[in-house]
């Protein structure tokens, strides 16, 4: 069985930083993808960032250059950094890993950025 689990989201003014954790375990082995979703209130589920095996990265345009997106191979654990964060960030944050084809997803955290 595989578990995944995030943590780190809370309630931050604009301007200010959070960072997201997820930590897998279970029968997992050669995780090929790692990356974080977010999906807010009416909205469809969307791809933040993303790292593959090789240490690649992708981000959505909207967190280029606030977000960064890092992964600890060795403890199966992929972190989110989100600086100058925006109220149009607001959402849960979904955390997914992918390996054999099959992606595994998280139970969300809450991120909210208001003043």
């Amino acid at each position: 069985q595989v578990q995944v689990v995030e943590s780190g989201g809370g309630l931050v003014q604009p301007g200010g930083s959070l960072r997201l954790s997820c930590a897998a375990s279970g029968s997992i082995y050669n995780i090929y993808f790692m990356g974080w979703y977010r999906q807010a209130p009416g909205k469809q589920r969307e791809l933040v960032a993303g790292i593959i095996s090789t240490g690649t990265t992708n981000y959505a345009d909207s967190v280029k250059g606030r977000f960064t997106i890092s992964r600890d191979g060795a403890k199966s654990t992929v972190y989110l950094q989100m600086n100058s964060l925006k109220p149009e960030d607001t959402a849960v944050y979904y955390c997914q890993i992918r390996f054999s084809g099959t992606g595994y997803w998280g139970q969300g955290t809450q991120v909210t950025v208001s003043s």
